[in-house]
């Protein structure tokens, strides 16, 4: 896709299929799979034991529900990023370009500042949806932000 192409409308939401597939899967496989664990569990464990299960499986689940709620996320104001354990909220002036080199597992957006941040919602290994999504946010970028022309 290339540069010039025009920005999709706002607001547009990226998120990464697989990783929230298999996080909110494996997370529905341990809450239920403690539960009926404890269930079942034989006599000699009381219910204080049951109820520990239940409570590590749930803690495993939320763990994953951080990994399922990856997303970024553009609206007129600007871009959020929702990563596994902050979310970062950037004016359209703020950001500069977005990155992804091949081999990376996410794309890098470059920041005013000097500094740069990782955008988890956009995952590399779903090749072809990155490399869409990397050139609609580099699009939206030049579109409102002060990024540099790439000519």
């Amino acid at each position: 896709m290339p540069d010039s192409e025009l920005p999709p409308s706002l607001p547009v939401t990226w998120r990464p299929r697989r990783a929230m597939i298999l996080a909110y899967g494996f997370a529905v496989v341990m809450v239920v799979g403690s539960i009926a664990l404890a269930v079942v569990l034989p006599p000699p464990f009381k219910l204080p034991d049951k109820l520990g299960l239940v409570a590590f499986g749930c803690l495993v689940a939320f763990l994953l529900h951080l990994l399922g709620r990856l997303r970024v996320e553009a609206d007129e104001g600007g871009i959020t990023v929702v990563n596994a354990l902050r979310v970062h909220r950037y004016e359209w002036p703020e950001v500069l370009d977005v990155t992804m080199p091949e081999g990376e597992p996410w794309p890098r957006l470059d920041l005013a500042d000097g500094s740069s941040v990782g955008a988890m919602g956009i995952q590399g290994a779903e090749k072809a949806r990155s490399r869409k999504a990397v050139a609609e946010l580099r699009a939206l970028i030049h579109a409102y932000g002060e990024a540099p022309d790439h000519s």
